[in-house]
């Protein structure tokens, strides 16, 4: 008998209800005008300091200093913000105002080589300066965006400390923070979780990497905000600022590749006139196959990206409210690894004339094609429109976030059928954040909140993996913050319960789905239900020992509900030859995470280590099943037609507990600016407690990582050259010998070395910026290597080399030009 839905949403009345909601508050509130001003001025000299930017990242306002070096900020919403005041060759300042009405501050900034971005947005109640969190944040920056070369946006946080990639080619990238991934990190844009799928390997992130403008990474259990899935931390994309009042600005980005043929461009006008802000981008992407000097061009791993994002929003004193939608359009080729037996070439599979599925040799032309149609290829598109809004209320803030997502992914993998998606995955998710943060008071901030989301996933094609579902969460929190001179403590508490449904799935003999039970009708999935709850939160504490010197202490509690593979799969998961089975009664995972850190941060060095311990209860894995007759156990997908038997893997549950750290120093002398050495290192050990050496390790560990560097840089050259700079970068990453044995699923992976070269500089005329140029070369010396993270490395061997999988990007030179437009100033 089918199973009555958990969740019934009725989106219209919710929408109603929010909306009646709103305008009553709104009309409710009793708002004071704020506003800010000031002068920004050289410290050394007094010099005014004109273009200097000051930011108030939690109501999303700003100025840019005058040539007298004066600004204003108008419509502040009542309340305690922290301000950022930042100028290029300076080290940024960061200063804490009470608005009840107009307020007047002056900065001082001092000279410095480096900017060192210290103001943390994610997973604190309102923004706070980095060395006063005790959680562990890494930031990537605009500029670090823009200099080096990827094909993704999660292949751009690879220089990050302790962020690692799981890929199956250019165009799929899943992050992994300290050893975990998939649904135990968050990925967050636009202020709202990114959902889709997440629970696949060949599932990538589906953000358009343009239209980030800073990431920053929280590395540890983040549930306290952002409730389950959040156990091994969080990346926050992180648009651009909103511009200041009376500015209108737009950009044209090319970008190309040697290796893959990489072209494209994104190009974007943003604007604010009399506190009305609009920002629009749209971005194309087109590549063929990558090649390396083992494989050549390896077929299939082309793709092509349509997105488009636009925005629109309102600044007043009452605070702001902002609407932004978007549009990604991936379609991307899956790289099988099929070789010909004789040749040892790429093969690719056809329909043959009696209908049957064939393979033939790809053609040299084939190899550089843009055309990603062919079998097996994907189409993914997401579609997101956010409502974020801000209102003063009271002596306090209300923010309300409302997101809804929709998640198409298609995969065509049946050459028997031609061009039709057998694979449709439809997602559906609703998003929802509301929170109260109440006014500071003898230096303590607090807040409480609430958030989760709804989901309805369907499967409109003709092969099934799992099952359609309904699930719906909601978690309550609270958060403080309270500072004592040079001491800082924060922490909070949350509850999260989480119901999800798999639904009843009734098919044919030849696999089509039948509408319910009848005579003949195949049980495909039985439905059932399951509801999580969990406790989670954190209390940690961060002490200046000096103005340079810092200590940090966090423990927190994770939690994380099984995701709907692991509770519900029943069949093969393609891109692999695995028949997955999960299972309903798993329990949530829990951990307790212990992070300590230990910093510098002066004029010449900049220095921090992180050491962390992760225990986690009912740590959630597959194992293969065995035969009661010896062997391994196959068994076959009905919907999938001619499949063979395939090996039967069924999730499980244990204990884990992984440790490890990540240290980064970086050397920047002042008395030699021209000069930055910069240095990080990054560990995990992650096993499994009560097992021998064949299943001690968790599969698919991160390798050690070492990463250093040298950057040159230059204010500027004559008149036509401005921030030149030449870097070159050495990535090594140790041998991985700490696998998951037993089955052969995972080999020792090699030590490997890479060089990778970086020049650009900004064309000036007229003391104006015509462009920038960024030029970048990854792998220079053309090492041919695979990743132990790489699903690539476990494809068909080649027999006439003895190769096994498929190897990494061989050398690649990336050439990117931005051209500035300044609309009004």
């Amino acid at each position: 008998m089918p199973v009555k839905k958990v969740c019934a949403i009725n989106k219209k009345d919710l929408f109603r209800l929010i909306t009646i909601f709103l305008f009553i508050l709104i009309q409710a509130a009793l708002f004071a005008q704020g506003s800010l001003t000031g002068k920004i001025t050289d410290s050394k000299n007094q010099a005014v300091l004109a273009g200097a930017s000051i930011y108030i990242p939690d109501i999303k306002i700003g100025a840019i200093s005058k040539s007298d070096g004066s600004y204003e900020i108008k419509n502040i919403e009542r309340g305690t913000y922290l301000i950022e005041v930042s100028y290029v060759g300076y080290a940024p300042q960061y200063k804490e105002i009470n608005f009840k009405g107009s307020e007047t501050a002056d900065f001082n900034l001092e000279q410095s080589s480096v900017e060192w971005p210290e103001v943390v947005v994610t997973g604190v109640a309102s923004a706070t300066e980095q060395r006063t969190n005790p959680i562990p944040v890494s930031f990537v920056t605009r500029k670090a965006l823009l200099e080096q070369s990827y094909n993704n946006i999660i292949d751009a946080l690879y220089y990050a400390p302790g962020v690692s990639e799981i890929t199956m080619g250019p165009a799929i990238s899943k992050p992994v923070i300290r050893g975990l991934g998939y649904n135990r990190v968050v990925t967050v844009n636009d202020g709202i979780r990114q959902e889709g799928q997440q629970f696949g390997d060949e599932f990538g992130i589906e953000i358009d990497a343009y239209t980030v403008d800073k990431v920053e990474i929280l590395r540890g259990p983040a549930s306290l905000s952002y409730g389950s899935d959040a156990m091994a931390g969080v990346i926050n994309m992180l648009p651009g600022p909103t511009l200041p009042e009376g500015q209108i600005k737009g950009s044209i980005l090319g970008a190309y590749q040697t290796n893959n043929g990489l072209y494209g461009g994104s190009a974007n006008i943003a604007g604010n006139l009399n506190g009305i802000t609009w920002d629009v981008r749209y971005t194309y992407t087109d590549a063929h196959a990558y090649k390396n000097k083992y494989d050549g061009y390896v077929f299939n791993s082309g793709y092509g990206q349509n997105d488009f994002k636009g925005s629109v929003g309102i600044n007043r004193n009452w605070g702001y409210s902002r609407i932004t939608l978007s549009s990604f359009d991936l379609k991307l080729g899956i790289v099988e690894g099929g070789r010909d037996e004789v040749t040892g070439e790429f093969n690719r599979h056809v329909m043959a004339s009696d209908g049957s599925d064939s393979v033939v040799i790809v053609t040299p032309d084939e190899l550089k094609s843009y055309d990603h149609n062919l079998i097996i290829h994907q189409h993914v598109r997401h579609y997101k429109a956010v409502w974020d809004n801000s209102f003063a209320l009271g002596n306090g803030r209300l923010g309300v976030r409302l997101g809804f997502q929709q998640n198409l992914r298609e995969e065509a993998n049946d050459a028997t059928l031609g061009n039709v998606y057998n694979i449709y995955f439809h997602l559906n998710t609703f998003n929802y954040d509301l929170r109260y943060i109440l006014a500071e008071k003898n230096h303590l901030e607090f807040s409480v909140g609430a958030n989760g989301m709804a989901q309805q996933s369907k499967n409109l094609g003709s092969v099934f993996l799992v099952p359609e579902y309904n699930l719906f969460d909601v978690g309550v929190f609270a958060i403080a913050k309270k500072t004592f001179d040079k001491l800082t403590l924060s922490g909070g508490l949350r509850f999260d319960n989480r119901s999800l449904q798999g639904n009843d799935l009734y098919i044919d003999s030849s696999g089509g789905k039948l509408p319910g039970s009848s005579a003949g009708a195949i049980h495909r999935f039985t439905g059932y239900k399951t509801s999580f709850s969990g406790v989670s939160g954190s209390i940690g504490l961060a002490y200046d020992f000096s103005n340079s010197f810092y200590g940090k202490l966090n423990v927190s509690r994770g939690f994380r509900a099984p995701n709907i593979a692991e509770s519900g799969s029943d069949g093969i998961h393609d891109g692999t030859p695995f028949y997955e089975i999960g299972d309903p009664n798993l329990k949530p995972e829990t951990s307790i995470e212990v992070d300590a850190t230990i910093g510098i941060n002066n004029k010449d060095i900049t220095a921090e280590a992180n050491l962390f311990v992760n225990n986690i209860n009912n740590y959630i894995f597959p194992v293969k099943l065995a035969s009661v007759s010896g062997g391994d156990s196959l068994r076959t997908d009905i919907t999938v037609p001619d499949a063979p038997d395939a090996v039967t893997f069924k999730y499980i549950s244990g204990d884990a507990v992984l440790s490890g750290g990540e240290l980064v120093f970086n050397v920047h002398p002042q008395t030699v600016a021209w000069f930055h050495f910069n240095n990080t290192f990054s560990t995990v050990t992650a096993i499994q407690k009560h097992q021998d050496d064949s299943t001690k390790y968790l599969p698919y560990t991160p390798p050690n990582k070492l990463i250093s560097g040298i950057e040159l840089t230059a204010k500027k050259a004559g008149n036509i050259f401005k921030n030149l700079y030449l870097r070159t970068d050495v990535v090594n990453c140790f041998k991985q010998n700490k696998i998951y044995y037993k089955f052969g699923d995972e080999t020792i992976t090699p030590a490997y070395t890479l060089l990778n070269i970086g020049a650009g500089a900004d064309v000036c005329s007229k003391k104006k910026t015509l462009f920038s140029l960024y030029i970048y070369a990854n792998n220079i010396t053309d090492v041919a290597y695979q990743s132990n993270m790489s699903r690539l490395k476990y494809g068909d061997p080649n027999n006439v080399t003895d190769r096994i999988g498929v190897y990494e990007m061989g050398r690649n030179i990336s050439f990117k030009i931005l051209v500035p437009i300044d609309f009004k100033n």
